[in-house]
């Protein structure tokens, strides 16, 4: 049971960290500069973590970018606020990702034109389905030696579609439930204390703030993980924040 306990752990938070770092607030905002060598690293960790639910930097940066022009409106992405549940709101966001992916239907050029990440090769050996179904069947090969009871592998599919379901936990969670520290003119909301288990994630409100601050933390109570993290890359020299 430990083994599985810290793999589902593990696997949830390391894939948790690279995609609100790098493909949110990289890819997204650009709140950071850094390096051609740590761009590529950076892209290899979500690669890596997020396995199976790998998310193409350049088509979630996009599809982000219009989440924060268009939010909680009918040209909105993901708003909760237009589906009857999650999973609607899931399928819906997926249609649009796939279309930026594969290019056939692109957005305004005011959600490109700014810098976006790209790696070609990389994006076309990763998100081919071998390699996605490859991650699946580490995933299920892990839990076959290690789980202790059947009960153990309905974890499995959250490993599989591991970086959308964070994304639609953020989404429709942090714009339904919880306090609003400023006024945006949409739904967005700060859902703490559960933000802690999605990195500074949810606190959406705070973020459609200020879309650019690094740090999505505002009152002495609300903590963003992720920004600490970035703190101490870039005082080491890892990355370079942006002055707000």
């Amino acid at each position: 049971m430990a083994v599985i306990l810290i793999f589902f752990f593990t696997h949830w938070f390391l894939s948790l960290f690279f995609h609100t770092f790098f493909l949110h607030r990289y890819g997204s905002h650009q709140m950071y500069t850094t390096s051609k060598t740590w761009e590529k690293i950076f892209y290899l960790g979500t690669w890596i973590t997020q396995g199976s639910s790998y998310l193409v930097p350049r088509a979630y940066g996009v599809m982000h970018r219009m989440h924060h022009v268009y939010s909680d409106t009918e040209k909105d992405p993901h708003s909760p606020h237009f589906f009857k549940d999650v999973w609607g709101m899931m399928m819906h966001t997926r249609n649009i990702y796939n279309s930026f992916v594969t290019r056939t239907n692109m957005p305004e050029e005011q959600f490109t034109k700014e810098y976006l990440p790209v790696w070609e090769k990389l994006d076309r050996f990763a998100d081919h389905w071998i390699v996605r179904l490859s991650f699946g069947i580490i995933y299920t090969l892990i839990y076959v030696f290690f789980a202790p009871s059947f009960w153990w592998f309905l974890l499995l599919p959250i490993h599989f579609l591991m970086g959308p379901i964070q994304g639609a936990i953020v989404n429709w969670c942090g714009h339904k439930y919880g306090y609003a520290n400023y006024e945006n003119g949409d739904h967005s909301k700060n859902s703490e204390p559960w933000g802690i288990f999605l990195l500074g994630e949810l606190f959406q409100n705070n973020h459609h703030k200020q879309g650019t601050n690094p740090n999505f933390a505002r009152k002495w109570f609300e903590m963003d993980p992720t920004f600490i993290v970035m703190k101490l890359m870039n005082a080491v020299g890892i990355i370079r924040l942006n002055k707000q």
